[in-house]
């Protein structure tokens, strides 16, 4: 089961981006996890940005990984990997907020479009495409 534990503000409907998460969780292999999802005005995302990364302006998504990659590895037994937090602003989005919550769900896992040759844009790209496909 991937549990959503999500906080959003009264005048965004957060179902269909815990759906987008739930859905991608289970398309890149996961059946078992549980992860937060916050929906949050400029003014705290700037907070956060600030404290986290010493940018503090608001952002589109960031991501706060807990047990990272090793999540897709996690063993049958025990409870299920804590794959941790995606926050997301509205107002910073230029994207849809189902894609940010697939951008900031691949961060938890490990991938990390900064440093890599273009792999975690490109499977962003591929997973929004089949969940916003006619059988997503």
């Amino acid at each position: 089961m991937i549990e959503v534990e999500a906080r959003s503000r009264d005048d965004i409907d957060a179902e269909p981006i815990v759906t987008r998460l739930v859905w991608t969780c289970r398309r890149m292999g996961l059946e078992r996890a549980t992860l937060g999802l916050m929906v949050v005005h400029p003014d705290e995302m700037a907070e956060i940005n600030g404290t986290h990364r010493d940018k503090p302006e608001p952002t589109d998504v960031l991501a706060f990984p807990v047990d990272g990659a090793e999540a897709l590895t996690w063993p049958e037994g025990g409870p299920p990997p804590e794959l941790g937090d995606v926050v997301i602003c509205p107002e910073a989005a230029q994207e849809p907020l189902t894609t940010l919550a697939v951008h900031g769900l691949l961060h938890l896992l490990g991938y990390d479009h900064e440093t890599d040759s273009g792999e975690m844009l490109e499977l962003q790209d591929r997973l929004v495409a089949e969940a916003d496909g006619p059988d997503g």
